[in-house]
This record gives C-alpha cells, structure tokens and sequence, in this order.
C-alpha cells in the first residue's frame, strides 16, 4: 500500500486496501480494442493501470476486446503489443482475449434467458431506436419482450446456429425501458454478424456486445478495480446490472477517470483511421499522427510521455490539455541526454580566404554541456565550410548579430571569423561566402578580451553529410479541429504546413553511425532523430522532434 494516495483512485484503492476488501489483493487492465492503433490519450490509462500495479505490487492483464471482428486486425494487436512495451510496462504472461471468453460468455447469455431476464428481439436496428425513447421520453417495450423462456432459448439457439440472417434478430436484456439511464434500456447483448474472427475464424456467427463482453472479462480475470474513461460513468449502472444478475464471484469496482484530450488533435479512431485511408498522412505512424507509433517514429521518448501523464495527473473532470505541455516535457528530457551536433539546413558556401588549401584540423566540440560524462568529440575543420543561408545577411540592420560584410562572428567550437567578400551568381543570388580568421582564436574564444556577439554553427564542407530534414508542425491550424461551421468537418482545419521537407541540407559526419534510438541537439535548431522507417545508410533522414523554443513555459510565465 502507498502510504500518500496521489490521487482519488489510489485513495479508493488504499480504502479497500484497509477494509480488507478483495483478499489485500489489487488487479488491474488495459483492455484496449484492437480496431486501430493506440493514441497519446491510451497513454495515460496504460501508465495508470499499470502504475496502479507496480505501486501496489499486484498485476495489471493486456486484454484485447475483440468482439467485433470487421473492424479488428492482426496488425492492431500488434502495433499495441509494442507501443505498450516502449512505454515501458510489460504484462508477463498476462496477455487475454474477450474472445477467450465466447464459450462463458455464451452460457452466461443462456443463464440469463433461463432466468427471464433476457429475450430474442425481432425489431429492425431502426426500430429498436425508435423504441428506445428519448432523454426526456421513456422507450417503449419490444412486442417481442415478453416471448416464453423456451421459445428464447431456441430462437438464441438457433442464432448461434447460422440459421438467421445478419440483423434479424438480437439477444437483448431485459432491464427497463422506462429508465433515465438510455444505457439500461434493454441493451443489447447479442447480435448475429457472420464475418471471420482473427482468432477464432468462423466457429462463431453471433458477437457479444462490448458492454456485456467488456464487465464478464473483467470478472472472469478476477480484476479487483476496472478503470476507465469517463464516458462509461453512465454504463456503470449496467455493468453492475450484469454482474450482479449472472450471480458472479468476483465483481470488480469500475471507476471512472478524465480521458486525456490535447488542443491541435482528435482522438477519435474513427477519424484518425479517416486520416489513414484518405491519405491526409502516410500511415498510422506518421510523425504528425497523435498515435504512440507516430510519436515514437517522430522520436519522442517514452520517458517524456511518462512524465506527461505524471503532470497531467488523475482527474474527475474532463478539460483538454495545451499539447505544448508535452513538447515541454520531451525537451526537458532531451536537454539532459541529446547529444549536440552541427547541421546546417539551408547552406550556403563560407571560404576561409587565409586558411591553407587542402588543411584539416580536428577541433573538440562538447556532446552535451548538460551532462558533466558526455564527453567530447572530434570535429573537422577546413578552408571551405557551410553556413546558414540565413545567419548572412548582406545589408544587415544594427541589431543583426550574425555575419555581414566587415562584422566577426564566432563560428562554434572553431575560430573567430570577419566577411570580407560576398560572390553572386548571374541572378545576383549569393553563392559564396568569403571571410578570413584568427587562428588566434581557435576553440571559438580571444585571449585579448575583444569580444563577438554572433555564433554561428557550420560543417566542413569537404567532410559534410547529405541529408533530408522533415520538420512538423500541427497537423490542425486549430486548437479544438473538430469545433467547425456547419457543414465542415475537422478535415476543414488540416494543415498544408504541417509538414516541410527540406532536402541538400549538410550535417556533421559523425551522425553517419546514428541509430534510430539516437537523439541529437542540431544547433540552434531543435532536437532531431534518425526517421526510422524512411531513412537508410544511403540516405539520411532526420525528424525534427521538438523544436528549442519553449512556449509551454512561456504561457505559464505569461499565467503567473
């Protein structure tokens, strides 16, 4: 037992804890359904469930609720398996399917026919809902409501059996029509669906409902609180009503919590899939994508979206995040542990006038002035050189710090430098950089006490790296995409921004040996990663993951 609840949850589970309920034990799970990949919002149940059983050494199961089977894949299974993994949890052997479960499920439903509390409806989809009622209107019962036991059970049956077609008839529960909880008017339970299982193929031709699925699952696994996002606060009393009617041993306590929302993102598989297969992004795990896998390729690190969840915290009450907060978060992390590197996006050719042709010079460049054992490395040096296209400005104002004719600048980790000569092509673009230096200077610092306002990154040109560099914004232009005109929808507010390729950028040859597990500091730049997916040792990709501008803690200066 924790000795300080750090949240409401934790306060319930410590009160059980004390009473003695569930035998001092404490289970979890993170019953993801695998009809698409898991969003930045999964991420906050999986770091609970399973914090909740590390914190109290019990366990926390990875259970699929696989029960509808046109919209599930292998694929899905998958991609969940690894996205909680990299989060950094791990079920053991705990690994369970709803469909497990189809044989109990089915006696169950058989159970609850036998006692007269479930029944073969015969109403069309469209009439069930306009049977159901209103909010403010009761439902009306089914006319088929009150069959006998004996004709339910052979109709139900003969469901299972294939000899009805899809939507003919479904097993519902027999609750009450006339309750304020729409969730309680006779739900559904079963329904005839012929299509492939993934695990179980063809065996079955009737699903169980996710309500009637998800509450069994939990009981039969034996889960002690069964966590959840708040928009199941209304479907509490009905998995109660299941339990409690099906007369179970075990019957965990579902507890609700505020599902994570960021501004500049929706969450809706539904409407991430919408992205998927229109082709507004490349995949599920493109960088732009709110999904753990397009945050993963993108290169943040799991321990930053720990973090993230950490300083979101436990709530009752929904309220959407600024997605800054996770920008700020991962750049507090890399700050720490990214190596520094020299990159320059936008080149443009500098010639060291006075320094001798065909020279090379090995200077020492910091890893990371943030951690004391980074240790440095070997940079080269040579007459010729790139610089930013835009640290040169040719008629500069007063408050221009970086290079222009007659001004020095320090170029990083190397020499004090002065312009002298600019060289244009036949379009008066500018195509070469002169300059000279002080090798008077060499390690970026004067011995005379003069000093220099500019620093400039750069590569050796003779030793630079190609590479492409894919910088990301919002993949919205709206903090709230789904909040549109009539007749608009959230595809309204995409971003034809949100992706930048940059192509003929230069890097510094050390990131030749970079791994997909690599993340560097470019410079005055941002923090970037090798992409995994797209880049190769013949050609170099790099993914900006944050930039260094922090307006998370902007804002909340701004706040204060």
């Amino acid at each position: 037992m924790t000795e300080t609840p750090t949240d409401f949850i934790r306060k319930i589970i410590n009160d059980d804890l004390a009473s003695g309920k569930n035998g001092d034990r404490v289970a979890t799970r993170f019953p993801p359904e695998p009809n698409g990949y898991l969003h930045i919002g999964h991420a906050k149940s999986i770091c609970l469930n399973f914090g909740i059983a590390i914190d109290y050494k019990g366990t926390c199961n990875l259970r699929f609720d696989d029960t509808n089977p046109t919209k599930e894949e292998q694929e899905y299974v998958d991609a969940i398996r690894e996205d909680v993994h990299w989060l950094g949890f791990d079920w053991a052997e705990r690994e369970f399917y709803a469909s497990d479960y189809y044989q109990q499920l089915y006696d169950y439903a058989i159970q609850l026919i036998k006692e007269g509390k479930a029944y073969v409806c015969s109403l069309s989809a469209d009439e069930i809902r306009e049977y159901r009622g209103t909010l403010t209107e009761p439902g009306k019962d089914s006319p088929y409501r009150n069959r006998t036991v004996e004709e339910n059970l052979q109709l139900f049956e003969n469901m299972a059996a294939g000899k009805f077609e899809d939507g003919a008839h479904v097993l519902r529960a027999k609750i009450d029509m006339a309750s304020p909880n729409m969730n309680m008017r006779d739900p559904a339970i079963y329904r005839i669906k012929r299509a492939h299982h993934q695990r179980t193929g063809d065996k079955w031709c009737i699903y169980p409902m996710y309500d009637y699925a998800h509450c069994v699952s939990d009981s039969i696994e034996h889960i002690t609180h069964s966590i959840c996002t708040l928009e199941f606060e209304d479907h509490r009393p009905l998995y109660d009503w299941f339990l409690d009617e099906l007369g179970v041993k075990h019957h965990p306590q579902q507890i609700e919590f505020a599902r994570l929302n960021f501004t500049y993102t929706v969450m809706s598989k539904r409407k991430l899939l919408q992205l998927v297969e229109e082709g507004h992004v490349s995949g599920w795990d493109d960088p732009r994508m709110p999904t753990l896998a397009g945050f993963r390729r993108k290169g943040f690190t799991p321990s930053a979206i720990r973090e993230m969840c950490n300083r979101v915290g436990i709530a009752k009450a929904n309220s959407t995040v600024d997605i800054a907060l996770l920008d700020f978060c991962q750049r507090e992390d890399l700050n720490k542990s990214a190596t520094r590197v020299m990159a320059v996006l936008d080149p443009v050719k500098l010639v060291v006038t006075n320094y001798p042709e065909g020279q090379t010079e090995e200077l020492d460049a910091d890893n990371n002035p943030e951690d004391e054992n980074a240790g440095k490395r070997k940079i080269p040096f040579s007459r010729e050189l790139y610089i930013e296209r835009s640290d040169f400005m040719e008629d500069a104002p007063k408050k221009f710090f970086r290079l222009s004719p007659g001004k020095e600048v320090r170029l990083k980790h190397a020499y004090y430098v002065t312009c002298t000569d600019v060289i244009k092509d036949e379009n008066g673009d500018i195509v070469e950089i002169h300059c000279t230096y002080d090798p008077q200077t060499k390690g970026g610092w004067s011995d005379d006490g003069r000093k220099v306002k500019g620093t400039l990154h750069w590569v050796s040109a003779e030793h630079a790296l190609d590479a492409e560099v894919r910088l990301f914004e919002h993949l919205f232009t709206q903090e709230f995409p789904e909040d549109t005109p009539e007749g608009e929808t959230f595809l309204s507010n995409i971003n034809p921004k949100s992706l930048q390729v940059l192509t003929g950028c230069k890097i510094e040859p050390s990131l030749q040996v970079a791994s997909v597990e690599d993340r560097f500091q470019f410079l005055r730049t941002g923090y970037f990663c090798i992409d995994s997916k797209d880049s190769s040792s013949e050609k170099l990709i790099f993914n900006r993951i944050v930039g260094l501008k922090d307006s998370w803690a902007k804002k909340q200066k701004k706040a204060a």
